[in-house]
């Protein structure tokens, strides 16, 4: 009897820690995922990138031409050929996937990733050796380490270079992580302070195919603008199984026996 009232003990125990295991997870835009009782879907948002001041300014004075790639929406004020160039450039791009982990009751977000991005057309001058174009686009951003990741494509034998550590974040405001609760749940983020990886940096100089001058410009940039985000999703809670509820019977069943014994 002793050894039937531990097993039972040992299951109660198993199924408390089930609930306060946190578990891996990513959903994806346009699917759902479950996990302790919970299901997650309706994935929705966008991260906006705005160019910083500096950025916009070393655009202008190399005349480099920038156009948006789908599915991100490029918004820009300004033209580059007028006196006043580029005075602002948005990039919108659509969330794909959130990753993270969740307790049973809390979850914590770890990864976000967008679709789209920004390309850039150099042109001989000056700064430039020639024709030049780089393409920056597939965001994925990893709050833990504040490093933003994307897909680079360029000219001058550059080719596509995934998963480069494009930016560095200074700072991250907005909470990343959420009590569970049924309904939407929405958050918005920023991510300021984007500086630039020396990787990074050294492939923006060969796809766009920059001179000395340029590369003075470009290196005066200690902040390459910021990313805000806004991302929705919807939480349900699910009712337990039949199952669950014979399994935690039983644990409750062990921990009554074992007092009513001691009591004895």
């Amino acid at each position: 009897m002793k050894f039937a009232l531990k097993n039972l003990v040992v299951a109660a125990a198993f199924v408390a820690a089930g609930a306060a295991n946190a578990a891996d997870l990513t959903l994806n835009a346009g699917g759902s995922v479950t996990d302790q009782g919970w299901t997650v879907s309706g994935l929705t948002g966008s991260g906006t990138l705005s160019f910083s001041p500096a950025l916009l300014g070393a655009l202008n004075a190399a005349a480099i031409n920038v156009t948006q790639i789908d599915p991100a929406l490029l918004t820009i004020e300004g033209t580059l050929l007028e006196p006043t160039g580029y005075q602002s450039i948005k990039a919108a791009a659509p969330v794909t996937s959130l990753s993270g982990s969740f307790d049973g009751t809390t979850v914590t977000i770890t990864e976000v990733a967008t679709a789209g991005g920004a390309a850039q057309q150099s042109f001989d001058d000056g700064f430039l050796i020639g024709d030049g174009a780089l393409e920056i686009k597939n965001l994925r951003v990893d709050l833990g380490a504040k490093i933003v990741y994307a897909t680079l494509v360029g000219a001058n034998g550059l080719g596509t270079k995934d998963n480069v550590a494009l930016w560095t974040i200074s700072n991250i405001s907005g909470p990343t992580s959420f009590t569970a609760v049924e309904g939407p749940i929405t958050s918005v983020n920023e991510l300021t302070g984007l500086v630039i990886t020396s990787e990074a940096f050294g492939y923006f100089i060969q796809g766009l195919g920059v001179l000395d001058g340029g590369l003075e410009t470009l290196q005066s940039i200690t902040d390459y603008g910021s990313i805000t985000s806004t991302i929705t999703v919807t939480a349900t809670q699910a009712i337990p199984e039949p199952s669950t509820y014979a399994l935690m019977g039983v644990g409750l069943l062990g921990v009554s026996l074992v007092a009513r014994r001691r009591v004895k």
